[in-house]
């Protein structure tokens, strides 16, 4: 297993209907660990998760650190997150997936992480896309 391709699993893994949470899982779980390296739990991402489910980061980090399977934290999230209809997740999903930066000096900060990985790369808009490409991940031309 290639641990920066793999390890955290993208932002694009669904779970429970919900893309980032297996990304948050893994993340949690290293910082537990204390083998995050770079990565940050929670970041603005995770909070973002985190607010629309209605959960706090304490409380995910405890089902995280008390179950030690993914199947197991996806089970607590699915039973403790707030239901949302299937349209309303999806357009979450397709939010958390194509949100870029919000400022320009986010702009700036988004092309300098870019540049030092691919220049020429400059068809990319979305946060999602700079992790995938920063980890390793084939990410199609846009």
């Amino acid at each position: 297993m290639d641990l920066r391709k793999d390890f955290p699993r993208s932002m694009r893994v669904k779970m429970e209907g919900y893309v980032h949470l297996a990304r948050m899982i893994d993340k949690c779980r290293a910082v537990l660990a204390g083998t995050e390296g770079e990565y940050i739990y929670p970041c603005p991402m995770d909070d973002r998760l985190m607010k629309f489910s209605g959960i706090t980061d304490k409380e995910f980090t405890a089902t995280v650190k008390a179950h030690p399977t993914d199947k197991g934290v996806a089970q607590w999230f699915k039973k403790a997150a707030t239901p949302h209809p299937q349209a309303e997740l999806h357009e979450w999903n397709e939010m958390m997936l194509t949100r870029g930066p919000s400022t320009p000096d986010k702009q700036k900060y988004f092309n300098k992480l870019r540049d030092a990985v691919d220049p020429s790369r400059t068809d990319l808009t979305a946060w999602s896309d700079l992790q995938d490409l920063e980890e390793g991940r084939t990410v199609p031309k846009r």
